[in-house]
């Protein structure tokens, strides 16, 4: 079966994201630090090679764009494992805002309005940020204003939960505003 690009990138970003270990630094001349991080100095790659293996540990490459490299006589498996660990970890921790959309009209009525508020105020509240949107529509495109009004409107209606990233501005035929909940910094 032959293999497909999205394979060949896949496994080279793997290769990509493994630490130089042992034969395969190439570097002449190595920052050595100890496992227990002791600062051995500048040393050949031969020497630091025999260095590991008399302590029956790997030669890791931490910093290859150093000058020189730096590397750390320590016990690749247990690195890679931490490695791992932290990454988890960093993952967790991580939130995504996403940007949610209101779309609105130009003679919206009131109640439609709080309607809607409700619903953008519950995504506000959830951590995410909200585009508000106004199409105008054919000759609807004289009511700039009127527009403007609806847009201030439903500002006000999630006033409580929410505070304006960008005003209200004109894009093509749409006027559209970003809400971003509220505590959360620009």
């Amino acid at each position: 079966m032959p293999r497909r690009s999205g394979d060949v990138r896949r496994r080279y970003k793997e290769i990509a994201k493994e630490a130089l270990i042992n034969e395969e630094i190439r570097a002449r001349e190595l920052r050595v630090i100890a496992a227990d991080g002791e600062q051995l100095g500048i040393m050949s790659r031969d020497d630091a090679l025999d260095l590991a293996e008399q302590k029956s540990l790997d030669l890791v490459c931490i910093s290859p764009k150093a000058d020189p490299p730096v590397c750390k006589i320590l016990d690749y498996g247990k690195f890679k494992y931490e490695q791992q660990k932290k990454e988890k970890e960093a993952k967790k921790k991580q939130h995504t805002t996403q940007v949610k959309e209101m779309r609105l009209s130009t003679f919206i009525e009131d109640h439609d309005i709080m309607v809607k508020a409700k619903t953008g105020a519950k995504f506000l509240k959830e951590g995410d940020k909200l585009k508000v949107s106004l199409r105008f529509r054919g000759r609807e495109r004289d009511y700039v204003a009127r527009g403007l009004e609806v847009m201030k409107k439903y500002a006000e209606a999630v006033s409580e939960v929410s505070n304006i990233e960008s005003k209200p501005k004109m894009e093509g035929r749409s006027l559209t505003m970003v809400l971003a909940p509220k505590g959360d910094k620009k």
